[in-house]
């Protein structure tokens, strides 16, 4: 009989444990995605040359939370004749391109599905071959997805925010600020052609209210193809456009870039 009530009173334990975790919601679980890539890039607009391209991607997600962060940056030193004040020639190194250009947003799903959610982004640009010494911006609204299948989807925002550039001091001008209220839009729009290559379409756009402000856009197309599970190649094309800039400045540069990309 003891037996019996020992094994009745184990297997209703066993039972509510059960139910019991059944019942319990599971606890949010943190995503990372991360990617790097390198290759040569060929460019035109304000510098002219063929360069290396570096970028890193990152995104996390926990719960109704989605941070992305992705930073690009392209450098490239070139051989050059130097002559001295005895005019001798000699052989010297000098930067003819060097732009850093950072992106983060935080986004939070207001619904279950995440079909619209709140956004707070802040970016960065530090082009030595503009006519700005750096380029930050400041922005916060609303987003939506409006759809998603398994092979393709669409996601856009659009909010106020704040803009800075720093202008770069020429021969009748000194460094100074301008800053202006604008706003941002963007939208990302990706689909799977097959099973190893991915298309994706970016689009982003600070207006500003002046009419004399400086206006930024920037639309970047890609084409990724997976060699191996960890491992693809990227195909880009980039075009940068400021609306305000010096005489004698290009308003468009366009990057045109091959790189790898590593995926962890």
């Amino acid at each position: 009989m003891k037996v019996k009530l020992v094994a009745i009173a184990l297997g209703s334990a066993v039972f509510s444990n059960a139910l019991y975790a059944e019942e319990q919601p599971k606890s949010p679980e943190n995503e990372y995605k991360a990617s790097a890539e390198f290759g040569f890039l060929f460019k035109t607009g304000n510098s002219k040359s063929g360069d290396v391209k570096t970028a890193f991607d990152f995104e996390h997600k926990y719960d109704k939370w989605t941070s992305l962060v992705k930073a690009n940056l392209l450098y490239r030193k070139t051989e050059v004749d130097v002559v001295d004040d005895q005019g001798n020639t000699d052989e010297d190194f000098e930067t003819s391109d060097q732009k850093l250009n950072i992106n983060a947003q935080t986004n939070y799903a207001m619904e279950a599905d995440g079909n619209n959610y709140m956004y707070g982004s802040v970016g960065y640009i530090d082009d030595r071959f503009s006519s700005f010494e750096y380029q930050g911006t400041v922005s916060a609204g609303w987003g939506k997805k409006w759809y998603e299948t398994e092979k393709a989807s669409l996601f856009a925002d659009i909010g106020p925010g704040f803009k800075r550039d720093r202008l770069r001091a020429t021969d009748t001008q000194s460094s100074e600020n301008e800053d202006s209220f604008i706003v941002q839009a963007q939208a990302l729009y990706k689909r799977q052609i097959n099973e190893h290559v991915e298309f994706k379409q970016i689009l982003r756009a600070s207006q500003a209210f002046g009419s004399d402000e400086n206006s930024v856009y920037r639309a970047e197309t890609s084409i990724t193809t997976k060699l191996i599970e960890t491992l693809a190649m990227k195909f880009s094309f980039i075009v940068d456009h400021n609306t305000e800039v010096d005489e004698g400045k290009d308003k468009t540069d366009t990057e045109t870039a091959i790189t790898l990309v590593y995926s962890f």
